[in-house]
């Protein structure tokens, strides 16, 4: 048990922002469970002071060139509305990673480094937070602005920083809007540079044997190149979704505001046109009238909503 002092510490360092001085109290009081024969606590107050230490890693990596931007998601698999087939793979995804040292005790590796396609809007990015979160990880999200230069050499330079920091702080790496380095190196339009930036990134995923777990997302699955399916442990396609998927997200959205609302066949089959970001957002935008005009969500506003966003596509959307 912390001693008063210790506990004083542990304030001052927490609001002085002294994240060294912090973990050195945490080990301090680890070593005094270990003494008195409190193993299991001990090991606890130092796995969370070796995460201490991690996180600030992680905080002085995301201000490395701005290559990074760094959240702490709290996402769990049951807030993702997706198929069962894409949930039960993402399980294995997660279970592998937990059970790694059985596998590799074997010869095995665990699935890593996974490829996400299909449309807009249908819960790629989301999937990367769930995983981040299941995993008790960090997300970085590589921003492909800094990536891309215009200097030829740079790019490349960039990509083996970033494996680099794969190698050396375990997170979760998404690289979003993946197309922009995977491009087909035969499409007749590609450069020499945009190549050897392909062939730089298919070395260094090939190379990797981190503890980090590498996502990759794209809505252009025709436009990457043939190489790079078989770099990834799994390749997983994501597609609007169905009535009882739009079913379940109504519900789930709406419910966190109102237990007793219930998503009708005909709302479900409407909601079925838009993807499952715009479900969401027209679920928040039907929160926000009733928040406002002191009424309640319900199912003649949400259809209403519903076709307002339709209506950005014309009626070739709407009549889909």
């Amino acid at each position: 048990m912390a001693t008063n002092d210790q506990v004083k510490q542990l304030a001052k360092a927490h609001y002085a922002n002294d994240d060294e001085a912090f973990r050195s109290c945490l080990l301090q009081i680890a070593a005094g469970e270990a003494r008195k024969g409190h193993s299991s606590a001990a090991r606890e107050l130092k796995a969370l002071a070796d995460q201490k230490r991690a996180s600030a890693k992680v905080l002085n990596l995301a201000s490395n060139d701005g290559l990074f931007s760094v959240t702490y998601p709290d996402v769990r698999m049951g807030d993702l509305i997706v198929s069962d087939e894409i949930k039960a793979r993402l399980g294995r995804v997660v279970r592998e990673y937990r059970q790694r040292g059985k596998l590799a005790d074997y010869g095995y590796e665990n699935r890593r480094r996974i490829l996400l396609e299909g449309a807009p809007g249908t819960g790629k990015t989301m999937t990367a937070s769930v995983v981040a979160s299941e995993l008790q990880m960090p997300l970085l999200t590589v921003q492909m602005d800094k990536l891309i230069t215009k200097y030829m050499g740079e790019t490349s330079a960039k990509l083996r920083q970033i494996f680099n920091s794969i190698a050396r702080v375990p997170g979760v790496y998404l690289f979003d809007e993946f197309d922009a380095i995977g491009a087909d190196r035969s499409l007749d339009n590609e450069v020499g540079e945009m190549r050897r930036i392909l062939n730089s990134f298919l070395q260094f995923i090939e190379a990797d044997r981190s503890q980090s777990v590498i996502i990759s997302a794209t809505n252009n699955r025709d436009m990457l190149d043939p190489a790079l399916f078989r770099r990834f442990d799994d390749v997983l396609h994501y597609d609007l979704p169905s009535e009882e998927q739009a079913r379940e997200l109504v519900d789930h959205t709406v419910g966190g505001y109102d237990p007793s609302f219930r998503c009708s066949s005909a709302l479900a089959t409407r909601m079925a046109k838009l993807c499952q970001a715009e479900i969401v957002q027209v679920c928040d935008d039907a929160i926000k009238d009733s928040l406002l005009g002191d009424g309640d969500v319900n199912e003649a506003g949400l259809l209403a909503l519903c076709d307002e966003r339709l209506g950005f596509y014309g009626a070739g959307r709407q009549a889909s």
